[in-house]
């Protein structure tokens, strides 16, 4: 049996210190056993969170994470491919006040395994450096051209205009890594702050709140303030989640969305978590949203074929008659959340290829 908790209805009894002690507790005990790489992957996120937006919290809530934080190094030593999501939950833990100091030993032996050196992606070794580097150890001294490498990535903002989503969050991460999570200056380009906000224009004409959040996390680590009208939206989606209860609850949920929308408002200077959390199993549920215009506006595009334009002038009237009342708004409202609708588009329109022999 479940019970469904609306968490648009505030309980002011329950302290913002219990409920962050129930969140807590509910990722570490009653959604996944410890021995499931899941479950590293949730409580890493929900550590990082809470840490990196200055949390402190009370000594018994980090309680139900006491056991695998004595034994960490046990782990760490028999599952060295998760480094990543070992070394993360160790340095939150520890700078969240659950004591001790083999974050730093931990830092060390992955750095003397030479761990980071054995991955693929830019990304992931600049986490690798990022955690690394909490604790003054640097695991790759060696790749001196990294962050020039992430900067050129991210620099290329015709990248962000057209709907691809592993290139969008690996945009949000880059940011989060140059920026310390909002500890430094990530020294953003201009051209890098516009593939922001294409980001955030696709993800808003999707009515994507959990890259949107990101998104907007991201903007806010630059020193740059995002659309109002984006994080407007955001907040009222914040508010709309619904958590269920019960022992047998289904966890094939929306905790992601949940937790960086709380996030991204978290960073914009807003309540966060504010309404009450059970004890015990917990799933998070987004509300219904209206979906989004934006595969109906990628569709139409694709089969006006030699005949669309990169002229958004020209083509909004085209694009709009495709759309529906909502979808209708919803581009409107992205217009005018932007000075670079147009620009946007421009790449958006993918004609470059048109007239081109085959």
């Amino acid at each position: 049996m479940t019970n469904v908790i609306r968490l648009n209805v505030p309980f002011p009894r329950q302290e913002r210190g219990g409920r962050l002690e129930s969140l807590v507790d509910s990722f570490a005990r009653h959604r996944r056993g410890s021995e499931d790489v899941f479950w590293l992957k949730e409580n890493a996120e929900v550590l990082n969170i809470l840490e990196c937006t200055g949390e402190r919290l009370a000594p018994e809530a980090l309680e139900p994470h006491r056991a695998f934080h004595d034994r960490i190094e046990a782990r760490l030593g028999f599952f060295p491919q998760y480094y990543r999501f070992l070394l993360s939950l160790c340095l939150d833990l520890e700078d969240l006040g659950i004591g001790g100091t083999k974050g730093e030993a931990l830092a060390a032996w992955v750095s003397k395994q030479g761990l980071a050196k054995a991955e693929l992606s830019d990304l992931q070794r600049a986490e690798a450096r990022r955690l690394t580097l909490r604790r003054g150890i640097d695991a790759l001294p060696e790749d001196t051209g990294l962050t020039e490498r992430l900067h050129g990535f991210i620099n290329r903002s015709a990248t962000f205009a057209m709907p691809n989503k592993k290139a969008a969050y690996e945009l949000t991460h880059i940011v989060f890594y140059l920026s310390e999570y909002g500890r430094r200056d990530p020294e953003l380009s201009k051209s890098a702050l516009e593939s922001l906000e294409f980001a955030g224009l696709l993800a808003y004409l999707e009515q994507n709140a959990d890259l949107l959040a990101e998104v907007c996390v991201a903007h806010r680590f630059a020193g740059a303030t995002p659309s109002p009208i984006w994080e407007g939206w955001l907040e009222g989606e914040t508010h709309r989640f619904a958590a269920e209860t019960g022992p047998q609850v289904n966890i094939h949920d929306d905790y992601h969305d949940y937790l960086v929308c709380n996030w991204a408002m978290a960073v914009a200077g807003k309540d966060t978590f504010r309404q009450a959390l059970s004890r015990g199993r917990m799933a998070f549920r987004r509300a219904p949203a209206v979906p989004g215009p934006l595969r109906a506006m990628s569709e139409c595009m694709f089969h006006l074929e030699d005949k669309r334009s990169d002229d958004w002038g020209k083509m909004r009237a085209l694009v709009a008659q495709r759309l529906n009342a909502d979808g209708c708004e919803i581009l409107s409202e992205a217009e005018a959340s932007t000075a670079r609708f147009a620009e946007f588009f421009a790449g958006f329109a993918r004609c470059g290829m048109i007239g081109v022999a085959s």
